[in-house]
């Protein structure tokens, strides 16, 4: 990490296009509140009442409205409109450890003004079901590395994983190395934002941006009703407040820090 003073805001993944809309409406306010100059946020569940995903349209709005890159999980081939962009844009990526004929990439190096820095998105492979089986993500990410070293100035890393000891093994294996990495797809912030031994910022999830009295974002009603019968339900986006959540890494002589983040709205 070079010197610098850089501020990036991460959001966890976006339920919905209220949340979506919300996050549209707000996000250049945060960022002059929070003195923010990078934005990366999960949207791989925008779309969540037509099957989840993010669709092409969604993808454009909060790209224009102030989101530098967003990343992807296992709903990312969810909408057939978003794949054109995933080949023709490098701000919006999918799993860098889904089979590479896929649409899309997997990382990106983006110069905000004060730093070019690379974004990493790749997913867990622990008890996620996909249409598309990543491969290992701990080869895939030291490939990457590897094939983009000395073109950026700060990493970053969204690890889209169920469970919580793969994105801890994942960081830790990676720590010093990458030197912002959290989490994403359970939709609950934790509390262990903390600095890693080697110097890297972390934070096992971001949480959503979405209804936090709800079924992860979801209708509690629909979600009740699930696990009372077992039964396929359509999953509709909460009513009521939503809130944005995620954390701020700070980048500043040669050391990093991290905050959790959540604004309601």
């Amino acid at each position: 990490m070079a010197c610098m003073n850089l501020k990036i805001l991460a959001l966890g993944d976006i339920v919905g296009e209220r949340a979506a809309q919300a996050l549209c409406d707000n996000i250049s306010t945060i960022r002059r509140e929070e003195g923010v100059q990078f934005v990366v946020a999960n949207a791989e569940n925008v779309c969540l009442g037509s099957g989840n995903g993010l669709s092409a349209e969604w993808a454009t709005r909060l790209l224009s409205s102030g989101v530098d890159v967003l990343t992807l999980g296992n709903h990312a081939y969810r909408q057939k409109c978003l794949y054109n962009l995933l080949d023709d844009r490098r701000d919006v990526l999918r799993p860098a450890n889904f089979p590479p004929q896929n649409p899309g990439v997997g990382h990106t190096i983006i110069d905000c003004g004060v730093a070019r820095v690379l974004v990493i998105n790749v997913s867990g492979q622990q008890h996620l079901w996909y249409e598309n089986a990543p491969s290992s993500p701990f080869d895939g990410v030291e490939r990457i590395l590897a094939e983009t070293a000395g073109q950026y100035d700060l990493s970053v890393m969204d690890i889209h994983a169920e469970t919580t000891s793969e994105k801890i093994t994942l960081a830790l294996h990676f720590d010093g190395v990458i030197d912002v990495i959290f989490g994403t797809h359970t939709h609950v912030q934790t509390a262990d934002e903390r600095i890693l031994p080697a110097g890297s910022a972390f934070i096992t999830d971001l949480g959503m941006c979405g209804v936090l009295n709800s079924g992860l974002g979801v209708d509690f009603s629909v979600v009740l009703e699930r696990f009372r019968t077992g039964m396929p339900q359509k999953f509709t986006e909460s009513a009521g407040e939503i809130h944005l959540c995620g954390a701020i890494f700070t980048a500043g002589n040669g050391k990093m820090a991290v905050e959790r983040f959540v604004r309601r709205v």
